[in-house]
């Protein structure tokens, strides 16, 4: 009879393993074809168009590696007829260029192959120098998209490739974080607690529990690691953090370094698994895996410090072992061997601050591998072992120290670089102006947290106490992921990214092991239900003879182990617990507490499937918004009609169609991807952003003055590109230019923050020094009232169809300077015949040249002699991002200074000065809008104080500038007028009379100015 029962027994459990297996595996399907549909939604959208800005360098750097004629992505510039386009295009000659607008010289990768790609220096970007391409790129998403356009889809053009790419390899790392969850999630990988870690620190010994808990399932699987799995895959699939960086088209590092690391991160876990025999073969996969983590991305060191980290955090904890020094000695070894034949990192891994954490974690595992064998070989007892640690560990410093101390005034070590340092001061600005102007390195709000994790943010943190009281070498480095991964991501938005996967595994831990105690609950009988029991389990490894024992044989193991080790008090202690254990499963399975167990199993059920509805309605919300490409849009006409608003390509496209294949487009940096790629036309600098000082001379350019901008200019460009229309574009931005010039040239503004340079009140009125610079001229050109752009200088040749872009000629451009860098003589070559040679500035801008001050990062300890002057101005810096009142009134005094100054030499030499264009007398309309705004405004306070003073000379230039300066009133009511019969000043009542100010007004308590003489 009680055969028969067993075998029943066996075979319903042998039943639900199937259908529980094919529910797994349709979990498994639905899953990645979520992820796959939710990131295809931008490609159904606007069709397979590449997003962004970096992107389309990506694009450019992939289609530049081929080697074929000009069957290429047409997808890429027009959106319409593509077959036809296409057909045309195949009898054209190849020195007409292609459908992608890039001429043959720079198709690298696909057309030239690996070779002439690391020796590809590109003379089309950063202008006149250019920039060595191949040994600048993380080159391992390029490298892959050839590779599936060659040997997996060949009938698919690149450009359908790489706009695919992101979301194949969003369902790559949704099962790669299914995978990691599963992996930490196995019996062998739970055995343990945080508690019986803390007791193993303080005996110095390292304890392997039994392997209990879990159930085996069928075909080696186990619950609830399975529902584990499925639980971070859900979640990996549609997760917004993830998916703002791997929708369809955003062919970005990113959409491929996530599946890197992912996979890096498994392996790792894998090499660590209870039991393991083959911790080498995994070690040395983790290795290969970070390879391609390296090749694909620069946040690399993340991972390589992720994994370094643990392995030191494991040998704290007392859990050192020749399994874990193989796995990371292997890892470390043939990844960083492998990792410095990528050319843009050489010999970083032994040189950079940043990766000197890993390296140190890599020799301490040699000394104490040595240390471990002596003791082994001598025999020694503890207190032996730790004497022969404390002199090996003391010797090796003192070697380490005297090679640091040889090395360090040499230069060998580079400084940490702003980005990284960035995560470790307490304010959220860097001290360089070019870092702190790109807004995903701001800190992250809570709000942001929600906005990309949405449910994660609850559910994570139930996984993360799960992993605490299921520990072991592998589980715990979710611990590790966990913390660094909130830390670094609270630090800088962009690195949100960094919690996705670690969100989701910690997320899935939480609902697989709830999810697997519910459906145990309501489908298994109480009387047999094996419970896991792994975090109660208090004794010593030792051979198992029935793992699944009952509960009273559990209970008389450890019965037998108190008695056998344990103090009176201990005992006492233990039995206490033991009681309270044995007391709950007892309550657990009488009538009324199976009742209880199945109603809250229901209820966690119907709760998990209401927030899995909401976090899932949510995602699908949101992924249309993270869809859009950004380089074209979805608007609404005023009469509702929807439009695609394409005017950033159109203005591409019209470059390339319309200029001169050798024209040269000054932009600001964020466009220089775009404005290659697309319009085929040489740049003045990219998102690449590798030269500090380069920026800054663009900068200096477009926020300085007219004059000496378009000095500037006409040695550098032939048209200039300007981003208008509103919302973030260049006047917006304008600040942050002013700020990265005056890092450089440090008379650009009157303090490093550069608060002179803005607007000064709501309705967007400019500073002066905003007024007069060259950006603001081009942007509002006959748009914005009275501002126009010197028609000597600029002549605008393009705006279009929804004003977004305008494009302008620059007027009398230096061919002489033209000549002279395109000529291959001037250029600097490290060596004759070699393919690295930069070019170098034209003699024409040595006079602007001459004032620049090279940009030292506050941490670069190499910078010799600059120190001083670079740590004084980080000082101001700081101090004016603090103290904004101070450094606007400094700025107002500055500007002040300079209009005397101005007006004095007109005065001084009246034929050399070359006077602006008076603007227009404004309109009454304009005139009541300025007079009805009471404000105490920038512009309102600094004509208080340049009356109070009596600066007549610089308020008569500031009204021939703008005349509705002489209109403002402060939050009183009063104006200029006021102001000027306070100070008697007669000179400045009549000039303000002439600018047709009114002296019969009113304050706000009925006063007109005559009424300030009364005593």
């Amino acid at each position: 009879m009680v055969a028969n029962t067993k075998k029943t027994s066996e075979s319903s459990d042998y039943l639900f393993g199937l259908v529980w297996l094919g529910a797994a595996i349709y979990g498994v399907y639905f899953a990645l074809g979520w992820a796959y549909k939710i990131r295809i939604l931008a490609l159904e959208s606007y069709g397979y168009v590449i997003h962004e800005f970096d992107p389309y360098f990506n694009f450019r750097a992939t289609e530049l590696s081929r080697d074929e004629p000009a069957q290429v992505s047409v997808e890429l510039h027009r959106g319409i007829d593509l077959e036809s386009v296409r057909s045309s295009m195949q009898h054209w000659p190849w020195s007409i260029g292609t459908s992608s607008g890039m001429s043959t010289e720079t198709r690298y990768l696909y057309h030239n192959g690996a070779e002439r790609f690391f020796n590809w220096f590109d003379y089309m970007s950063w202008y006149p120098l250019g920039r060595p391409v191949g040994s600048t790129i993380y080159p391992g998403m390029q490298f892959t998209a050839v590779f599936l356009k060659n040997h997996i889809f060949p009938s698919m053009s690149l450009n359908d490739v790489c706009c695919s790419m992101p979301a194949w390899f969003g369902m790559i790392s949704t099962f790669l974080v299914g995978c990691i969850a599963y992996e930490c999630s196995l019996p062998q990988n739970c055995n343990s607690s945080i508690w019986r870690f803390l007791v193993d620190i303080a005996k110095g010994t390292r304890t392997d529990p039994k392997v209990i808990g879990g159930r085996h399932m069928v075909f080696g699987l186990y619950s609830p690691s399975v529902e584990c799995a499925l639980g971070a895959m859900g979640f990996m699939a549609i997760v917004p953090a993830h998916l703002m960086r791997s929708v369809g088209g955003g062919y970005d590092n990113e959409s491929v370094a996530v599946s890197a690391m992912s996979l890096t991160f498994y392996l790792w876990v894998r090499s660590l698994r209870g039991g393991e025999k083959y911790s080498y073969l995994f070690g040395i996969l983790t290795g290969i895996a970070y390879f391609y983590m390296v090749a694909a991305w620069g946040g690399y060191v993340f991972v390589l410090n992720m994994v370094g980290v643990h392995a030191a955090a494991l040998t704290i904890f007392g859990r050192f072992s020749t399994k874990v020094y193989a796995a990371y000695s292997l890892f470390y070894s043939i990844g960083t061997f492998l990792a410095m034949q990528i050319p843009v990192v050489g010999m970083t891994p032994l040189k950079s601050l940043e990766q000197m954490g890993p390296c140190l974690v890599f020799l301490g595992f040699q000394v104490l591998q040595l240390c471990e064998i002596l003791r082994v070989k001598r025999r020694l007892n503890r207190v032996e072992a730790w004497k022969l640690r404390i002199k090996v560990g003391m010797i090796s410093a003192v070697i380490g120290i005297v090679m640091i101390y040889l090395i360090l005034p040499k230069g060998y070590f580079g400084p940490i670089s702003s980005r990284v340092r960035g995560l470790f001061i307490k304010h959220t600005k860097t001290g360089n102006p070019l870092v702190d102007s790109v807004a995903e390195h701001q800190a992250a709000s809570p709000r942001a947290y929600f906005q990309y994790l949405h449910n994660l943010c609850l559910v994570a943190p139930v996984g993360f106490a799960f992993v605490f009281w299921n520990l072991s070498d592998s589980s715990s480095f979710l611990l590790t992921w966990g913390a660094c991964a909130y830390f670094f991501s609270h630090k800088m938005v962009r690195l949100v990214l960094l919690t996705a996967p670690i969100g989701s595994v910690l997320g899935g831990i939480a609902a697989g092991r709830v999810l697997s105690w519910c459906i145990r609950t309501l489908w298994d009988d109480p009387a047999v239900v094996e419970e896991d029991t792994s975090e109660f389990m208090m004794e010593e490894p030792a051979p198992a003879k029935n793992q699944k024992g009952d509960s009273n044989g559990n209970r008389q193991k450890i019965k037998k182990i108190i008695k056998k080790k344990g103090s009176s008090k201990q005992k006492s202690t233990l039995s206490a617990i033991e009681g309270l254990h044995v007391a709950f499963k007892d309550a657990a399975k009488s009538n009324e507490g199976v009742i209880i167990q199945r109603c809250l199993a229901a209820f966690l059920l119907v709760v998990m499937y209401i927030a899995a509805s909401g976090f899932k309605t949510y995602c699908w919300q949101l992924a249309p918004q993270l869809s859009n490409p950004s380089i074209m849009m979805k608007g609404r006409l005023g009469d509702g009609k929807e439009v695609t608003v394409d005017d950033y390509r159109e203005s591409y496209w019209w470059l390339r169609d319309n200029t001169p294949q050798d024209s040269r487009i000054m932009a600001w940096w964020d466009y220089g991807y775009q404005i290659t790629a697309i319009a085929n036309r040489t740049t003045i600098a990219d998102g690449n952003t590798w030269n500090h000082e380069h920026i800054a001379l663009l900068g200096k350019a477009l926020t300085t003055t007219e004059d000496e901008g378009y000095e500037i200019a006409r040695h550098l460009a032939d048209y200039v590109l300007i981003w208008a229309g509103g919302g973030g574009d260049d006047l917006a931005k304008s600040p942050h230019l002013a700020r990265i010039a005056n890092s450089v040239y440090r008379d650009h503004c009157s303090d490093p923050a550069c608060r002179g340079f803005g607007f000064t009140d709501r309705q967007g009125t400019p500073s002066v020094m905003m007024e007069r610079s060259v950006l603001y001229k081009l942007h509002g050109h006959n748009m914005a009232n009275g501002v126009k752009a010197n028609a000597r200088y600029f002549q605008e040749v393009f705006r279009s169809k929804f004003g977004k872009v305008r494009i302008f000629k620059i007027l009398g451009v230096s061919q002489e300077s033209k000549d002279w860098v395109a000529n291959p003589e001037n250029r600097l070559c490290d060596v004759p015949g070699s393919w690295y040679c930069p070019g170098q500035y034209p003699p024409g801008l040595q006079d602007i040249l001459s004032r620049k001050t090279d940009f030292a990062q506050l941490e670069d300890f190499n910078r010799g002699n600059r120190g001083q002057s670079d740590e004084q101005y980080q000082k101001e810096y700081f101090e004016a991002l603090a103290n904004p009142k101070k450094a606007f009134d400094k700025a107002r005094e500055w500007e002040v200074s300079r209009e005397k100054k101005v007006a004095e030499d007109a005065k001084k030499n009246p034929g050399e000065t070359q006077e602006e264009e008076p603007k227009p007398k404004p309109t009454q309309e304009q005139i009541n809008e300025v007079n009805g705004k009471w404000e105490n405004s920038e512009a309102s306070t600094l004509m208080w104080e340049l009356i109070t003073n009596g600066q007549i000379d610089s308020i008569e230039a500031w009204l021939k500038r703008e005349p509705l300066a002489a209109f403002v009133r402060s939050e009183d009511g009063r104006g200029p007028m006021w102001w000027a019969f306070e100070s008697r000043n007669q000179e400045i009542v009549k000039l303000l009379m002439r600018a047709g100010v009114s002296h019969g007004d009113t304050d706000k308590y009925g006063k007109k100015p005559a009424s300030l003489l009364d005593p």
